[in-house]
């Protein structure tokens, strides 16, 4: 009996990464587990079922309990037939873990609107997808006086938090997904509905510069790191909603909201000078990654 026994769990892009590791970290606690992923490529193309049913196998194997979604979460009708297959098999849900994701890497000036729109579409549209029909499912539990307790676990990304070289869509995407948990979290209160974000560092298909230590040496860069905030995130008698993480290796950082780092008032309308004069020296540094991240070490 695990800490999740009992509880149904969808992860999108379960098949690879972070969503394979969430999968099988959710399932060894107990939770039977929809494993969604149309198995891609990195820039969204193709389709290949084999990395799901893998991750299928392996929890069956294990004495878990799960099965394959070929859903594409980025289609609003695809999206709800994903939380409707969770419900049929396993006759509830409890923990939706939204992590499917692609890359179209370019900088503004040389990016097409494709680029832009599959990245949007996945990324941002595929969490909002996903997280409205599992919210509407539980909207109508709590209309039936059925108690809920459902916990949306959405993945950000420092890119989103600081921005990121010729990752505008990836970054604004990611951006977009904690304004979307904050207001689940939000609409979900009266519920039962918890929703957080969760900005991961771990070596994926989208990281590749994160290298594999040494023989011996803790791998701060496993997706495994990350997944047993997921889990703790899906248990219960959890009650963190509304919250940004930041996850990798041995820390988990919950980052402030957003707050106003100066006020200043003119008395009246402000005018180019007063501006020059008032906002002089009162500004911080520009967002950069590379800062955040010495931040954080």
């Amino acid at each position: 009996m695990g800490r999740l026994s009992g509880r149904i769990a969808i992860v999108t892009g379960a098949g690879r990464g972070l969503g394979r590791a969430h999968a099988l970290a959710l399932a060894a606690e107990g939770a039977a587990v929809v494993v969604n992923d149309i198995g891609a490529d990195l820039q969204g193309k193709g389709a290949d079922l084999t990395p799901a049913r893998e991750v299928v196998r392996e929890i069956d194997a294990a004495g878990g309990k799960a099965v394959i979604s070929g859903h594409d979460v980025g289609d609003w009708a695809d999206a709800r037939s994903m939380v409707e297959l969770a419900i049929a098999h396993f006759g509830d849900l409890h923990i939706l873990v939204n992590n499917a994701g692609i890359l179209r890497d370019r900088t503004l000036a040389n990016m097409d609107e494709q680029e832009w729109d599959a990245v949007i579409r996945v990324h941002l549209k595929g969490h909002a997808a996903a997280t409205r029909h599992a919210m509407a499912y539980w909207r109508s539990q709590f209309k039936k006086g059925l108690s809920v307790s459902a916990s949306i676990i959405h993945t950000s990304s420092l890119a989103g938090l600081v921005g990121s070289f010729g990752q505008a869509n990836y970054a604004a995407a990611k951006l977009g997904v904690i304004g979307l948990s904050r207001v689940a979290a939000l609409e979900g209160a009266t519920y039962g509905v918890r929703s957080n974000a969760v900005s991961p560092s771990a070596r994926t298909r989208i990281e590749t510069s994160l290298k594999v230590p040494p023989e011996n040496e803790f791998d701060v860069f496993d997706p495994a790191n990350v997944s047993p905030l997921i889990v703790w995130l899906s248990a219960k008698e959890c009650t963190a909603t509304g919250q940004v993480f930041q996850a990798y290796g041995d820390r988990v950082e919950v980052m402030a909201h957003t707050t106003i780092a100066t006020d200043l008032r003119a008395g009246g309308r402000w005018t180019f000078e007063t501006l020059d004069r008032g906002l002089a020296g009162k500004m911080g540094p520009a967002p950069s990654l590379s800062n955040f991240v010495d931040g954080l070490g």
